[in-house]
C-alpha cells in the first residue's frame, strides 16, 4: 500500500503487482509459520516464492508464459527492495533475499507468433456477418453505443487485414493512412521490435473503415489525451485504447454470436460448434500470415509483411507434419498434367517430392535441371513450352501470377518496338499457360465437392512448404492482394 501511495501506478499495473504479492503470499502460507514472523524468513523460503511464481496459474486457471512468470516474480522482488528503501520492511531477515544464480525462471522460447493459433477463414467470414454486435451491452466511457461499435468494428478490421499485433493496433495514430505512388499504406510502430513508423500497403476495404471511423471519431467528445490517437481511451490516464480492453471486447463479442460452426463435421454430417477460446485480437496475425502462407508467398516476403528480423520466427508458420506433407503429395501427385494441360501423373511420391522444387511454376522432369536443384533449365525457364513440364493445381496461383507477369513485360515489348518472333514467342507462351490454367480449373470444378475440398487443401500445404523453403532476400512491397480476390471471386 506504501508502494502504490508512493509511485501512484496506473490500475493495471496497481492489479498486476497485488496478483505478484498473492501469489508469493499463498506459497509462504504453506510454509513453517505461514511466513507471518518476517524475521524468520529464510533463503529457502525465497526458494518455494520463486518455485509459485514458476506454477502460477491465472485468475481464470490459465496457465502463465515464462515471460509473464518472470514479471510476476519481478514485480514482487521490486517491491521487496522497495520497502526495504522506504524503511518500512526493517523486521524483514536479510535471509530473504533472492539469489540470481539460485532464483531465476528460465525464459522458454514459446514462440507466441506459432503455427496453431490460427482462425479458419470459414471462421472469419462468419464473424465479418456478426460486426454489428461488437460492444453491444459493454460499454466504453460515455461513448454512445453505437460509437462504441463503430470503433471496435474498425479495430477487427485492422486486426483481420493487418495482422498487427494487438497493441500496435490498439496505439495507431489518428494521421495512420499515407497515400503514396497510388495506393494507401498503414503507418504503425512496432512496439515489440521498437522500430517506428514502419509501412504497410493495406486494401481500400481497410482504408475505407479507417476512414469512416474518422469521421465518426471527428464528431466525439474525447479526453484530450487521446486526440492524436486512431482509437481513445476512456480517460486522460490513458493515451488510446487499451489492449486489455480489446481483449475483452473480443472475447465478448465473440461469446455472443449465437451460432461459430467450425470446419470440422460430427458423426451426422452437421458442423461442429468452433472453440471460442480461440478467437482473440492476438490469433488474427497468426491468420493474416497464414492467409499469404496458403497462396504460396515465400518465406522472405511474409518475413517482410510480418516485420520479423528472423526468418526463423516467421517460418513458424509453416511447420508441416510428414504425415500432412505425405497425404498432400498422395493427393496431388496423379492430378499432375503435362505443357498442353493433358493428365501426366507422377509415378510415386518420391518421383513427385524429387521434382517439386525444380522450377517455379511446377514439376520439372528434364534429368539435369532436376539433378541441379531447378537451377539448369537448358531453355530458360520457358515452361509452358518445354515437354518436362508437369504443373499440378497447386501451383495454379504461381502460373497465374507468371501469366500476369509475361502480359506486362508483352506490353512493354509492344511499346519498345520489339520484333515479331519475340512478341509471337511471348504470346505462345501466355496462351500456354493459360491453356494449362483452364483444363486443371475446368478439372477441379468437375469433382465432387469433398475430393474438390481436399485437393485445395492438399495445395495449401505444399505451397505452405514451398514458401518455408524459399532463399531469404530482401523484398519490395506491396504486398499481393489475397483478400481481395477471394472477395471478387477472382
Amino acid at each position: 500500500m506504501h508502494w502504490a501511495r508512493t509511485t501512484n501506478p496506473i490500475s493495471k499495473e496497481l492489479r498486476e503487482h497485488h496478483w505478484a504479492c498473492v501469489i508469493a503470499s499463498r506459497a509462504l502460507e504453506l510454509r513453517s509459520g505461514g511466513g507471518e514472523d518476517l524475521g524468520r524468513l529464510q533463503f529457502s523460503d525465497v526458494s518455494a516464492v520463486v518455485d509459485a511464481f514458476r506454477t502460477a496459474r491465472g485468475r481464470r486457471g490459465e496457465v502463465h508464459s515464462s515471460a509473464t512468470q518472470i514479471k510476476r516474480a519481478a514485480q514482487f522482488f521490486n517491491l521487496l527492495d522497495f520497502g526495504r528503501r522506504e524503511g518500512v520492511l526493517d523486521g524483514l531477515s536479510p535471509r530473504f533475499v533472492r539469489h540470481p544464480d539460485h532464483h531465476t525462471i528460465k525464459k522458454v522460447d514459446e514462440n507466441d507468433e506459432e503455427i496453431g493459433k490460427v482462425i479458419p477463414e470459414a471462421v472469419v467470414r462468419q464473424l465479418d456477418q456478426h460486426v454489428h454486435l461488437l460492444g453491444k451491452d459493454f460499454p466504453y466511457g460515455e461513448l454512445p453505443p453505437e460509437a462504441v461499435n463503430a470503433l471496435l468494428r474498425t479495430a477487427y478490421v485492422v486486426l483481420r487485414d493487418t495482422g498487427r499485433r494487438p497493441a500496435e493496433v490498439a496505439g495507431l495514430d489518428l494521421d495512420c493512412l499515407e497515400f503514396d505512388n497510388g495506393e494507401y499504406q498503414l503507418i504503425w510502430h512496432n512496439m515489440k521490435g521498437r522500430r517506428r513508423r514502419r509501412r504497410l500497403p493495406v486494401h481500400q476495404q481497410t482504408v475505407d473503415a479507417i476512414k469512416d471511423w474518422q469521421e465518426i471519431r471527428a464528431g466525439l467528445d474525447l479526453p484530450d489525451n487521446s486526440a492524436e490517437h486512431l482509437f481513445p481511451a476512456i480517460t486522460n490516464r490513458y493515451q488510446h485504447l487499451d489492449t486489455g480492453y480489446l481483449s475483452r471486447f473480443i472475447r465478448s463479442w465473440a461469446d455472443s454470436i449465437p451460432v461459430l460452426d467450425s470446419e470440422e463435421l460430427g458423426r451426422d454430417g452437421t458442423p461442429l460448434p468452433f472453440d471460442r477460446t480461440k478467437i482473440f485480437p492476438y490469433a488474427f496475425r497468426h491468420t493474416f500470415c497464414q492467409r499469404y502462407a496458403d497462396a504460396g508467398v515465400p518465406l522472405h516476403v511474409l518475413q517482410a509483411l510480418m516485420d520479423h528480423r528472423s526468418a526463423n520466427t516467421t517460418a513458424a508458420y509453416y511447420q508441416v507434419s510428414k504425415k500432412m506433407k505425405r497425404e498432400a503429395v498422395d493427393t496431388l501427385r496423379v492430378l499432375a498434367v503435362d505443357r498442353q494441360g493433358n493428365s501426366a501423373p507422377m509415378g510415386s511420391a518420391t518421383a513427385y517430392e524429387v521434382r517439386s522444387v525444380a522450377v517455379p511454376w511446377g514439376n520439372c522432369v528434364e534429368p539435369s535441371n532436376v539433378k541441379a536443384g531447378g537451377n539448369a533449365c537448358p531453355i530458360r525457364f520457358q515452361c509452358s513450352g518445354c515437354g518436362s513440364y508437369r504443373p499440378d493445381p497447386s501451383h495454379l496461383p504461381a502460373i497465374e501470377d507468371q501469366v500476369r507477369s509475361l502480359k506486362a513485360n508483352l506490353e512493354l515489348a509492344r511499346a519498345m518496338g520489339a520484333a515479331d518472333f519475340t512478341i509471337k514467342g511471348m504470346e505462345g507462351e501466355i496462351a500456354d499457360y493459360l491453356n494449362v490454367i483452364k483444363k486443371m480449373k475446368a478439372k477441379m470444378e468437375s469433382m465432387p465437392d469433398e475430393e474438390r475440398h481436399e485437393v485445395e487443401e492438399a495445395s495449401k500445404i505444399l505451397r505452405r512448404l514451398r514458401a518455408g523453403s524459399a532463399a531469404s532476400s530482401p523484398v519490395a512491397l506491396p504486398m499481393p492482394v489475397v483478400r481481395a480476390a477471394e472477395e471478387t471471386g477472382a
